[in-house]
């Protein structure tokens, strides 16, 4: 059972999403609103005028402030159990700063990164995907509805990090109309001898009720071919292991990973 998630407050879509996920299991919430260093590039030219970069400082705060007063002006008039803060830091290190944060909850929130923010938004997502030990939910920046679980899509191939999907989205199953489990024939470097059927009769066994699809790829990419059954089938929160590993400190993606992040329509739940 979800008690407890934090949010990282990027954006007002994501926030609200965070609350009606909280509001539908009773949660306590916690918004984190980073207050970023202005970040200081020098040239050949000179140094950045000392005003430019208080400018730019007086913007970061004061958007981080509204932030976390929208946050507490939301979840206020809600039942729910809240708290927030603003956190002070240089671009580079919020990532592990959010990360260690959201050990200590059931789940984090986080908005897909988006074309102006995308830098920022895009760390946040994977310090919380690799580092937090805990599943993330990512919310599309073009999310509007609230959490809707009618249709619940998992995206299965056999490995680990799809079973750990599965085991952290229980709480999200148990409450869905269906639940879809999607196998994907045709994948590069993949068997296509994936027990979709072991994992379908696994979920029934739980009282959920299941439908087991075998999705043929081809040449399409596995997350285009995946957001258009998401489509397809109406469905209203995907869920699959996320795929990646850290080199010299940076996070690399792998390929379906990174491109559900680009393209997510829905609300993403991630494990890794």
């Amino acid at each position: 059972m979800i008690k407890d998630i934090v949010v990282n407050l990027s954006s007002k879509t994501t926030m609200d999403f965070a609350i009606s996920l909280a509001s539908a299991y009773q949660a306590h919430i916690a918004g984190i609103s980073f207050f970023y260093e202005p970040t200081v590039l020098t040239t050949d030219m000179g140094g950045i005028p000392i005003n430019y970069i208080e400018a730019q400082r007086s913007e970061n705060k004061k958007r981080a402030m509204d932030a976390k007063a929208r946050f507490d002006e939301s979840s206020g008039r809600s039942d729910l159990t809240s708290e927030s803060r603003i956190i002070e830091a240089e671009f580079a290190e919020a990532p592990k700063i959010f990360a260690r944060i959201a050990r200590s909850f059931d789940l984090s929130i986080v908005g897909q990164a988006t074309p102006k923010e995308s830098v920022a938004d895009q760390l946040i997502v994977e310090g919380a995907l690799f580092e937090s030990g805990h599943p993330v939910v990512v919310v599309p920046y073009i999310q509007r509805a609230p959490l809707t679980l009618n249709r619940v899509m998992i995206c299965w191939d056999g490995s680990h990090n799809a079973a750990r999907a599965v085991s952290d989205s229980m709480p999200f199953l148990a409450k869905a109309g269906i639940v879809e489990v999607v196998t994907m024939s045709g994948e590069k470097g993949k068997s296509d001898e994936i027990a979709g059927a072991d994992v379908a009769e696994h979920l029934a066994r739980h009282g959920l009720k299941v439908e087991l699809k075998r999705l043929p790829i081809g040449n399409i990419e596995v997350a285009d071919a995946l957001l258009s059954l998401a489509a397809d089938i109406s469905a209203d929160l995907m869920v699959m292991g996320g795929y990646g590993h850290s080199r010299l400190r940076e996070f690399v993606l792998g390929g379906a990973t990174r491109g559900i992040l680009a393209s997510m329509t829905i609300p993403t739940l991630l494990s890794h």
